[in-house]
């Protein structure tokens, strides 16, 4: 009997382990996904307007006869002399701001080579127009294929799409490195000194703390007022409670260690104690609550768009299209407006799996 039991607790307890085992490879090839599309995200948007089909600043490029066009749609694109000389750029230059359009483009459904000039059928028009070869480009015609369609100025919005990535990410690094440094000065204060330097900062950390998180980022955006910098204090300003809270918790056990106490002795100050001594042993604490807190910060900063209060046109930014395309919903072109929502689902759930991937990776208790 004794051993039918030993027997069946070992089954048990091989069950068990083996469902554990499960389950977190499960989460190990949920983060590797999750890191992967990340990695394609920072290409895309360190790349920019390298990759991008309109390679024009913000992709701006505007042609108001194919706006609101279905996705994969194609059209013949007439290549016009500028009547300026158009700039060129650099390779840098032009990854980081783009190119302006080399020639002026008309869309045509046909063309007919007569001689010293050419006639061509505008899109979607019943008229023809006649154009001398000397105003043309020595190419005349490109074929343009828009793979997501186009919003109702004629803008690419797959390269809107993509321009866009780089609004997130920046206002998710930029945005968290403020709330770092000020949550781990002030955490760090806290659970060093303690005394009434504590009870000043966790006091401060309270007030700070009861507010409601947007309306904090809405007021600190109406004082700071609009605009693409102006956005990451906003948020940076309001999501370092959490990280201070949990900076102040773990040097209140930390400073109490042998370590601490040994460096004490030898005479080191606080702030080498602080920096270099305690502050390490919670890197890895940290690390999890920023790829937590980036989720956060592109969904305020879409929210801040979409809002009017945040990146302004014609700056591409996934908040700011779902603003200018919500009205499509009801309309034939509802995914104007879901094509840049799924694009921030797929972005802030990838971050917490990774977030959530990190922080059992961290755990000793495993």
């Amino acid at each position: 009997m004794k051993k039918w039991f030993s027997r069946k607790k070992e089954e048990e307890r091989a069950v068990s382990l083996s469902a554990l085992t499960w389950q977190r490879f499960k989460k190990e090839r949920q983060g590797m996904i999750a890191l992967g599309y990340i990695v394609f995200v920072v290409l895309i948007a360190l790349l920019g307007y390298l990759i991008t089909p309109d390679p024009t600043p913000f992709c701006n490029h505007q042609q108001l006869e194919i706006a609101l066009q279905k996705p994969g749609f194609t059209v013949q694109l007439l290549e016009l002399e500028p009547e300026q000389d158009v700039p060129h750029v650099n390779f840098l230059k032009k990854m980081l701001f783009g190119q302006p359009a080399e020639y002026k483009t008309v869309p045509v459904e046909s063309i007919q080579d007569i001689g010293d000039s050419v006639t061509v059928k505008l899109f979607q028009q019943e008229y023809c127009e006649s154009y001398a070869k000397s105003d043309l480009s020595p190419r005349m015609v490109k074929k343009q294929r828009f793979l997501l369609g186009t919003d109702r100025y004629g803008r690419d919005v797959l390269s809107q799409l993509m321009i866009g990535t780089r609004v997130s990410l920046a206002v998710g690094f930029l945005s968290i490195f403020i709330a770092l440094v000020i949550g781990i000065l002030i955490g760090a204060a806290a659970g060093y000194f303690r005394g009434w330097v504590d009870d000043v900062l966790t006091f401060f950390i309270n007030v700070v703390w009861s507010i409601p998180t947007l309306l904090l980022v809405f007021a600190i955006s109406f004082a700071l007022g609009k605009g693409f910098w102006k956005i990451f204090i906003a948020i940076g300003l309001t999501m370092w409670v959490d990280i201070a809270r949990v900076v102040r918790g773990q040097f209140l056990s930390l400073r109490e260690q042998d370590f601490v106490e040994s460096a004490k002795a030898l005479g080191y100050s606080n702030l080498r104690i602080i920096f270099k001594h305690i502050l390490p042993n919670i890197t890895g604490t940290l690390i999890v609550i920023a790829a937590s807190n980036f989720s956060s910060a592109i969904l305020m900063e879409a929210g801040l768009s979409f809002l009017g209060l945040g990146v302004q046109p014609p700056t591409p930014s996934w908040g700011m299209m779902m603003k200018e395309n919500y009205a499509c919903i009801v309309l034939n072109n509802a995914y104007l407006a879901i094509i840049p929502g799924v694009a921030i689902m797929l972005l802030v759930l990838s971050f917490m799996l990774i977030g959530n991937a990190l922080r059992d990776a961290m755990d000793v208790r495993n």
